[in-house]
C-alpha cells in the first residue's frame, strides 16, 4: 500500500494519534477509508473509460492479430471453441432444414429411451418372477423335510411303543413266572 511496509504504517499510525487525538482518530480513519474507496472507483472508472476508447479504436484487433501472428495454434483452436459455443448457443428454426433434422434426432432419442426403459422393467419383471419361484421352490421343499422328519419320528415312536400282542406275551410270562414260584 503505497510503498510502505507495516513498520512505516505503525509509525503513521502513532504519529496520528498524538496530532489528532484519540477521539477523532475513529472519524479520520473512517474519511480515509471513504477517500480510498473513492479514488478505487475513480480508477476503475478510469480504466474502463480507456478500455472503451480503446475498442472503439481498433486496439483490440489490432492485439488479436498480434496473438494470432505469435501463437497460430491457440488461435485456431480459440475460433473452433468459439464457433462450437455459437452453435450450442443457436436457436434452430423448426421450419429449416436444421430445425427439421434436430427434432427427428430428438425423436429418435425419445423413442429409445423409452425402449431401453421398457426391456429393463421386462427384465426385471422376469428376475422377480424367477426369485418368486425358486423362494416357492425353496418352501416346498422344507415342507417336504418337515413332512418326512415328523414321519419318521412317528414311526420311531410306534416301535417304541407296545401292542397288544406284546402285552398279551408279557402277560403269559408273568403267569408262567408266577406258577414256577
Amino acid at each position: 500500500m503505497f510503498g510502505m511496509g507495516w513498520a512505516e504504517l505503525m509509525i503513521v499510525g502513532i504519529v496520528a494519534l498524538i496530532v489528532v487525538g484519540p477521539k477523532e482518530l475513529p472519524v479520520l480513519f473512517r474519511k480515509m477509508g471513504q477517500f480510498a474507496g473513492k479514488a478505487k472507483g475513480m480508477a476503475r472508472e478510469f480504466s474502463k473509460a480507456m478500455n472503451d476508447a480503446a475498442d472503439g479504436a481498433g486496439v483490440s484487433d489490432i492485439q488479436k492479430t498480434l496473438n494470432a501472428a505469435t501463437n497460430p495454434v491457440n488461435t485456431a483452436l480459440q475460433g473452433v471453441k468459439d464457433a462450437t459455443s455459437s452453435f450450442a448457443k443457436l436457436d434452430l428454426d423448426p421450419e429449416s432444414e436444421t430445425g427439421k433434422l434436430a427434432a427427428e434426432r430428438a425423436e429418435a432419442a425419445r423413442k429409445i429411451n423409452a425402449a431401453t426403459a421398457r426391456k429393463v422393467a421386462e427384465r426385471k419383471k422376469r428376475e422377480l418372477e424367477d426369485a418368486l419361484q425358486k423362494a416357492e421352490e425353496a418352501e416346498a421343499e422344507i415342507l417336504r423335510s418337515e413332512q418326512e422328519a415328523a414321519t419318521e419320528s412317528e414311526g420311531a415312536l410306534l416301535d417304541d411303543v407296545p401292542d397288544a400282542a406284546d402285552i398279551a406275551k408279557a402277560g403269559a410270562q408273568a403267569e408262567q413266572a408266577k406258577d414256577k414260584a
